[in-house]
């Protein structure tokens, strides 16, 4: 069995497959003052709570946006799987052409996503990761990663309203039935939740206008896509399990 294992800002993100398919995922909190051993024992306890033993893992890949945490959580692999983990970094065998000046510079979630909507969606695509940032990414009829654009994450967003604001209050991130609101909260509400819908439609349209690629198709992932989604017939695909599978996908090429 295979553990994929996505590092983001906000959350790691871990996947356990059965050959392709996705059988278990879970995830936690990203802190960078874990130890190996704090990695070690919560996997394995996942593991064993879910009827799993630590003999049946035998590959993993990691993908991280936070170096900072990647020292323990390879050490953690190796000392408690006996695994040497394969990171998904610059030079990796993705099947992606690279196509901006600097490659070392994009991140392997990034990349990762690329892969994933290219392999199982094909090309071209846009393909958009409702994370802690999100971001847009090109992708060619042949593979080739040709542009990106990236925005605050709708969470990201809304803290910085209540944090640098005297009055105004943290609330839910929600779907709105109005963008009429009524009161301070159904107001904020609906200027999080439809002024990041009109930001996503906007960047869409305007990738494809200067792509000249009218028909390109539009695959979304990330904790708050499927909110997103839900209210544009800009996103074609929503996919929660697109990271995880194109971690999957990745290791296949090693």
């Amino acid at each position: 069995m295979l553990f994929a294992i996505d590092v983001g800002n906000t959350n790691i993100t871990v996947g356990l497959f059965d050959g392709k398919d996705l059988i278990r995922q879970f995830r936690m909190i990203t802190q960078t003052s874990r130890t190996s051993d704090e990695y070690g024992v919560f996997l394995g306890e996942w593991l064993q709570m879910n009827g799993y033993t630590f003999d049946q893992i035998n590959s993993a890949i990691i993908s991280s946006v936070v170096p900072d945490i990647n020292h323990s959580l390879i050490s953690a692999i190796i000392k408690y799987f006996d695994i040497i983990p394969v990171l998904v970094k610059p030079g990796i065998k993705t099947g992606i052409r690279l196509a901006i000046p600097n490659p070392k510079e994009l991140g392997a979630d990034r990349l990762v996503d690329a892969v994933a909507a290219y392999e199982l969606y094909d090309g071209p695509a846009i393909v958009i990761d409702f994370g802690t940032a999100t971001t847009h990414d090109l992708i060619l009829a042949d593979g080739t990663f040709a542009a990106g654009v990236t925005a605050p994450g709708i969470r990201l967003a809304a803290n910085a309203l209540w944090r640098g604001t005297a009055k105004l209050p943290e609330v839910e991130i929600r779907k709105c039935d109005s963008i009429l609101g009524k009161d301070t909260v159904s107001s904020m509400q609906a200027g999080i939740y439809f002024g990041y819908v009109g930001q996503t439609e906007y960047i869409i349209n305007k990738m494809k206008e200067e792509a000249k690629l009218p028909e390109i198709k539009v695959i979304a992932t990330g904790g708050l896509g499927k909110l997103i989604s839900e209210s544009t017939d800009a996103i074609d695909v929503y996919d929660p399990e697109l990271t995880l599978q194109g971690l999957r996908l990745i290791y296949e090429k090693q």
